[in-house]
C-alpha cells in the first residue's frame, strides 16, 4: 500500500500529497476533496478503500490520520458551482482548494485518476487501493462530507440525508418524488425519476 510513495521518495521527492474526493455521484450536496501529507517514514495503517470500511472504522481512522499527518487540507465545492461548471471541473476545483488549505509545502501529488496539470502529479486508477496517502485522503473527504450531509438532514428533515448522503438510492428518489428538490440538490443532475 506504500510502494508508490516509496518509489517517489526514492526519486528524490520529499513531501508527497495524496488527494481524493467524496461526492461525485450524489444528487445533492457538495463535492469534498481532501489532501493529506504524511511524514516520509510513515508506515501504512489503512488497507481498504474508504467505501469498504464501516462508518465506525472510518471515524477511528479519521482521527488517526489527523494525528499522524504532517498536514491535512479540505476543499469544498457546493451544488450551485457544480451546476455551473460540471462535476468533473468541480472535483478538480475542490482538489485545488484542498491543496491551498494545506499548511505545509509539497513537491509531488498522487491523484485518484484525475488529470492535474500544471502540478507535478501521478494519476492512478483506483489510487485509494494502491496508495495509503490517497486512501487517507479518501477517508478524510468521506467523513467530512458525511458530517455535512448529517447537518443537512436537520435543515431538511423530510430528507434522510443522514442515511443516503444525497446518493440516488431508492429512498432518496422517493423523497424527491414526494417533496420535490431542495436548495442543495444539483439541478444539472437527472432529478426526475
Amino acid at each position: 500500500m506504500n510502494e508508490i510513495e516509496k518509489s517517489l521518495f526514492n526519486q528524490g521527492h520529499k513531501r508527497i500529497v495524496g488527494i481524493d474526493e467524496a461526492g461525485r455521484g450524489p444528487l445533492a450536496g457538495p463535492v469534498v476533496a481532501a489532501a493529506v501529507i504524511f511524514p516520509e517514514n510513515q508506515e501504512p495503517f489503512i488497507f481498504k478503500d474508504s467505501k469498504k470500511l464501516t462508518e465506525k472504522q472510518r471515524l477511528q481512522l479519521f482521527e488517526e490520520i489527523k494525528e499522524k499527518a504532517v498536514s491535512v487540507g479540505i476543499g469544498i465545492v457546493d451544488n450551485k458551482v457544480i451546476d455551473k461548471i460540471n462535476i468533473y471541473n468541480a472535483t478538480k476545483l475542490a482538489m485545488e482548494r484542498a491543496l491551498k488549505n494545506l499548511k505545509e509545502p509539497y513537491d509531488y501529488i498522487i491523484t485518484d485518476y484525475v488529470k492535474f496539470e500544471p502540478y507535478p502529479y501521478i494519476s492512478l486508477k483506483k489510487a485509494d487501493e494502491k496508495s495509503h496517502t490517497v486512501a487517507a485522503a479518501s477517508i478524510i473527504a468521506k467523513v467530512y462530507r458525511d458530517e455535512i450531509m448529517k447537518i443537512y438532514s436537520k435543515v431538511y428533515p423530510q430528507f434522510s440525508f443522514h442515511k443516503h448522503k444525497g446518493y440516488p438510492t431508492k429512498q432518496h428518489i422517493e423523497e424527491i418524488k414526494k417533496y420535490g428538490i431542495t436548495d442543495i440538490h444539483r439541478r444539472s443532475f437527472r432529478l426526475e425519476y
